[in-house]
């Protein structure tokens, strides 16, 4: 008799009050060797999730719950290049662009994958150029900074890898990116440039953005007034599909680079998006980046359920989300260089699974995505790790963290692992009252004292957390990751039967900016707006100065 995901998250229900008191620690002590058989491991990622209140019973109901989902279908489907994405009738094929074998990826019929190469050669071709100093600014001289404008996926995911890839620039141009609508963001970044030297990237796939346009025309005119408007086309590429739009900014033709609706903004840096990273690296360390990414694609695809590290992380998620009731998520990556990968994970997460309505257009039965927040270990540390610990809400932690640094600065790598793996351990096996008690008592407290902060130093515990260990935060192991977490995001999707690939949440925000421009700038008044936007709009309006 086949199983359905609901009958599977019942008998999880069940199996989680089975499990009543049990505390993480005591499934160590009544299992010598929980570690290995609670980790896995691919390629030189480890993966431990023996600090998570599992045991064989659970996990092989997780497995069922893939299975009943018909996870391994839906897998196969994006992979050949079917329509997965209902709503916008597009296929899903980010793992196209690092698909590294011969195997063809057919999309209505035509495989993809010679248009793809062709794509990512003349990004390989441009990057290594503009390094070595080949493709240089109006006046000859090499570029010395390269400003990436775009949003969402066409800024977080690039801009995230390029910090993290730090080491790897090995005498690159300083690399900038510039999102926000906010002429601050240009502003300052612009500050101390020097036009001769600055080159523009602008992504945008329709070049109709508005933020991006925005941005893209303050920094077309940072360069026509300083340089000449003949300037204009030595100082910017684009990554977009519309030419016509891209020719009238200036752009020459083979500054352009596309890319296809198949391929989603939030996984869009493997694609020509990932321009600017590639400045930034070099193209063999771009290829790296990408190489690993499809060995992570390959394992997704090919390996058991029970062995395969994005379904397993996947499959704990809902555990923690669906039978636990945990609402929020943190990512802690002791990896400064890792500062904005929790902000790409967020997007690429919340952005995808952030769904109330099933693809069969129904109401979703259960909670789907969680809130996903974090930041880089030492500093969250002292940030918000207190609620992690003593807070009333249970939040399980991803923690990751290399054994080797690029740096050889004494001790900082030991004290950084240190504090990782205390952290882990600590959340686990918090502190009873009366072992604070007692230590309050052997350091001298007197009753009374005791009494009084005993309770305040008490932590509770039992909290879980994921580990991932790594050799070194190197381009391929950076790439692995992230494809990781991208199939982890998709799993849960199918999972909670939602189409992780389309984003409409985003659009009635938009539709409202563009009809107050008006309202702001003082063309039109509020009438069909609340009154309390219109009551706003008058403020604004009043504090500005005349």
């Amino acid at each position: 008799m086949s199983r359905t995901v609901t009958s599977v998250l019942v008998d999880l229900a069940a199996y989680l009050r089975d499990l009543g008191d049990t505390r993480i620690m005591d499934l160590f002590e009544n299992d010598a060797d929980r570690f290995g058989t609670f980790s896995r491991r691919h390629d030189d990622i480890l993966m431990d999730f023996s600090k998570t209140k599992l045991t064989a019973p659970g996990m092989k109901l997780l497995v069922e719950l893939a299975e009943a989902s018909g996870l391994e279908k839906r897998r196969a489907a994006m992979f050949s290049g079917e329509h997965i994405n209902l709503t916008e009738d597009r296929a899903v094929l980010h793992v196209a662009l690092r698909n590294r074998s011969d195997r063809p990826v057919m999309v209505d019929g035509e495989d993809v994958m010679p248009e793809v190469r062709a794509v990512l050669d003349r990004v390989c071709v441009f990057a290594d150029e503009v390094r070595d100093g080949s493709i240089a600014g109006s006046g000859g001289k090499p570029f010395t900074d390269v400003v990436n404008i775009g949003i969402g996926g066409s800024d977080l995911g690039p801009a995230m890898a390029a910090a993290a890839l730090t080491p790897y620039r090995e005498g690159g141009p300083n690399v900038h990116f510039v999102s926000n609508i906010d002429g601050a963001h240009i502003a300052d970044t612009l500050q101390g440039l020097d036009p001769a030297t600055t080159l523009f990237l602008v992504a945008s796939k329709t070049f109709t953005t508005l933020e991006t346009m925005t941005n893209a025309r303050t920094a077309r005119a940072f360069i026509a007034d300083a340089l000449g408007e003949d300037a204009v086309s030595a100082h910017f590429a684009a990554i977009s599909t519309n030419l016509a739009a891209t020719a009238d900014f200036g752009i020459p033709r083979d500054r352009i680079f596309g890319f296809w609706d198949w391929v989603g903004g939030r996984y869009s840096v493997w694609s020509a998006v990932g321009l600017s990273l590639a400045i930034a690296i070099g193209s063999k360390n771009f290829l790296a980046f990408l190489d690993g990414a499809y060995r992570m694609d390959e394992h997704f695809r090919t390996a058991p359920i029970d062995e395969n590290l994005p379904v397993l992380l996947a499959l704990i998620g809902i555990w923690h989300r669906n039978v636990c009731g945990y609402a929020t998520s943190a990512i802690i990556p002791y990896d400064q260089r890792l500062d904005k990968f929790v902000s790409h994970l967020q997007q690429v997460d919340m952005e995808s699974n952030g769904k109330r309505v099933t693809i069969e257009s129904t109401p979703v039965g259960l909670p789907t995505g969680p809130v996903i927040w974090g930041a880089p270990g030492t500093n969250s540390q002292h940030a918000f790790f207190q609620l992690l610990h003593q807070g009333t809400d249970i939040i399980p932690v991803d923690f990751l963290l290399a054994a080797e640094p690029h740096e050889n600065l004494g001790d900082h790598h030991a004290k950084l692992m240190a504090n990782c793996l205390a952290q882990s351990e600590a959340l686990m096996r918090g502190r009873d009252e009366a072992t604070v008690r007692e230590k309050m008592a052997a350091s001298g407290a007197d009753q009374t004292t005791i009494d009084k902060i005993a309770p305040h130093k008490t932590f509770p515990g039992n909290r879980p957390s994921i580990t991932f260990l790594y050799r070194t935060l190197d381009p391929a192991t950076l790439g692995a990751l992230i494809a990781l977490y991208e199939h982890r995001i998709f799993v849960q999707g199918v999972v909670w039967n939602v189409n992780s690939f389309d984003q409409w949440g985003v659009e009635l925000g938009k539709e409202l900016a563009a009809s107050l421009l008006d309202v702001v700038e003082g063309r039109t008044g509020a009438d069909g707006h609340d009154g309390s936007t219109a009551g706003l709009v008058g403020y604004l309006r009043g504090m500005q100065k005349v």
